[in-house]
């Protein structure tokens, strides 16, 4: 049994909808950005080590808004997610600019990446109880499971959310459908399980995304935006290959900033759970 544990944070993107890292608000009461609150859970929760997918060009600033600070908590690790970092035989189409997608982002870690992971967004708060749950199930049961979190727990009051409504049976996932435009007033019951990309994957993964992203690629009908994204890969693992991805319910409720008006919500929740000493030494 493998009882060491990454936690891999994709951050290519963040900040982005911000206009740059610099950009961030800080949403802790003293100058953290949501990143911070998540290392400081995965590690309390026992995972060893933080690998960060990056770009290059924002390589200096993230370690001066996160990088600096996080490394005083928990071993870190760079890696860039670099457009040309393409499997054998395939090159950049002319004209692309846009990245590949959270799939390749992954892709990228696999020389860097031998242990069970936890998957995260660098911009969304998961709640200290999901990272205790994924850490242990994979270290327990070295399987690849996904944290399922309430709908209700996960919207917003200032506008509607895209979500992916989970299938489950028997406690593992069967599929994940994507809903635009969720709020409490959709139709679709408070309690559904959705998937906010928080993810348990064993190394043995990183064969199932080479050879599905050879695919993508193989079949890319749009060389300029098409994307390539991890639900596809756990779908396929599902769905072609009947491997099984375990469903762990958590009753944490999800913070993010979707909507400018989201962060005044963040910033509440956040003063509160410090105050409550759930952050003792951040």
């Amino acid at each position: 049994m493998n009882s060491k544990t990454t936690l891999v944070v994709m951050a290519a993107g963040m900040g982005s909808r911000f206009g740059g890292l610099k950009q961030i608000a800080p949403v802790g009461p003293n100058g953290e950005i949501i990143l911070d609150f998540s290392v400081y859970d995965a590690a309390k929760a026992g995972f060893d080590k933080t690998v960060f997918i990056i770009r290059r060009d924002i390589e200096k600033d993230f370690r001066e808004i996160a990088g600096k600070r996080i490394e005083k908590m928990i071993d870190v690790d760079y890696v860039f997610q670099d457009m040309d970092d393409l499997p054998k035989g395939f090159s950049v189409p002319d004209g692309r600019t846009k990245p590949w997608g959270t799939g390749h982002a992954v892709y990228c870690t696999r020389n860097t990446v031998d242990t069970p992971f936890a998957l995260i967004n660098a911009d969304d708060y998961y709640g200290q109880k999901s990272y205790k749950i994924l850490h242990d199930n994979l270290v327990a049961n070295n399987e690849n499971c996904m944290v399922g979190f309430s709908l209700g727990n996960t919207i917003t009051e200032n506008g509607t959310v895209s979500r992916g409504v989970c299938e489950v049976s028997d406690g593992f996932l069967t599929g994940v459908v994507e809903h635009t435009a969720l709020d409490k007033n959709s139709g679709i019951p408070l309690d559904t399980i959705v998937s906010m990309n928080m993810w348990g994957l064993l190394p043995s993964v990183f064969d199932d995304i080479a050879s599905d992203f050879v695919k993508f690629l193989e079949n890319l009908d749009n060389p300029l935006k098409g994307e390539f994204f991890i639900p596809f890969v756990v779908d396929n693992m599902i769905k072609s290959k009947g491997e099984k991805v375990r469903v762990l319910e958590t009753d944490e409720k999800w913070y993010g900033v979707t909507y400018k008006e989201d962060k005044e919500t963040v910033v509440e929740a956040m003063k509160k759970l410090v105050k409550d000493g759930y952050y003792d030494g951040i």
